[in-house]
């Protein structure tokens, strides 16, 4: 009799590699090189601060590449921010290198979103980091209320970052339970997104993307989204109004800007290399107005 024909098990792709040198010393981390929490908090609160939102190539028609080498090209050599497929895909990559288990989700944004308005469809890309057991989310691409630590996923209860505080609760769509992330406002909670279970490949979010920064119901498209948390201060621009924060949430100033002012709030406050390529979108921009 013939023996029994054994195969080899292909491995797992790695994930793609990244430049970690560059990207701690973009973010200015000098710390442990392990997978603790603590280092997860300090990333977690650095990237924001140091790699801001925004939106600018889509409204220069540029296009958003999540090619691995490109985001890295852009997020971490050319000084540029992004938005959550680029941002959160570069987050994962540096966290896997670090020997964290990282997997990417998917969430519903529900932030800004009007009473009574249809639910929108997953669109917004987090991470879940499993320590100990427990499953943290960390997210460094949500704009001028970006998280600064990673939070309990399937904790009860109020949970606290140098930027504010926030509660995870449970919420359903169309029968499905999801976890809802709820931002402190000043004493109100804020739905920002619901969160659902199951992790997407690298793969799943090309077409999420692509939606992101091509459909016309995208407002990604027809409006500028900017944003940069500190360690003290949030700073957000929708189109040419800016919103300034301190660390608990509390309104310091809130103001429509010219296009000088912008371009110099760009590069001054969110720290862009702003480009001469930029003016006449930021004209554009200002032309719009804050949206509604």
């Amino acid at each position: 009799m013939r023996p029994l024909e054994t195969t080899t098990a292909t491995p797992a792709p790695a994930a793609p590699a990244v430049d970690l040198d560059a990207y701690l010393a973009r973010i200015g981390y000098e710390g442990p090189r392990e997978p603790t929490l603590a280092v997860l908090r300090s990333i977690c609160q650095k990237h924001p601060d140091a790699i801001p939102f925004e939106n600018l190539d889509v409204l220069l028609g540029r296009g958003i590449s999540i090619v691995p080498a490109e985001v890295d090209a852009k997020l971490i050599g050319a000084g540029r921010g992004g938005y959550c497929y680029e941002q959160n895909s570069l987050l994962k990559r540096v966290l896997a290198a670090l020997g964290f288990e990282v997997e990417g989700l998917m969430a519903r944004v529900l932030w800004m979103a009007p009473e009574g308005a249809p639910p929108r469809p997953r669109s917004h890309q987090v991470l879940g980091v499993t320590l100990e057991g427990e499953t943290w989310l960390a997210d460094a691409g949500f704009g001028g209320c970006v998280l600064t630590a990673p939070l309990r996923l399937f904790a009860d209860g109020e949970q606290h970052s140098p930027n504010g505080a926030f509660r995870i609760v449970d919420a359903s769509h169309d029968g499905v339970v999801e976890r809802q992330v709820q931002a402190d406002l000043s004493g109100r909670w804020a739905p920002l997104y619901q969160v659902a279970k199951g992790a997407w490949a690298a793969v799943d979010y090309e077409q999420a993307n692509f939606f992101t920064y091509t459909h016309p119901s995208s407002h990604f498209t027809w409006s500028m989204t900017v944003g940069r948390t500190t360690p003290t201060d949030r700073f957000a621009l929708k189109n040419n109004r800016l919103t300034h924060r301190d660390a608990t949430g509390a309104l310091i100033e809130q103001r429509d800007l010219s296009v000088d002012e912008l371009e110099a709030i760009l590069r001054d406050v969110i720290g862009l290399p702003v480009e001469p390529e930029w003016r006449p979108v930021l004209e554009k921009v200002v032309a719009w107005g804050t949206p509604a």
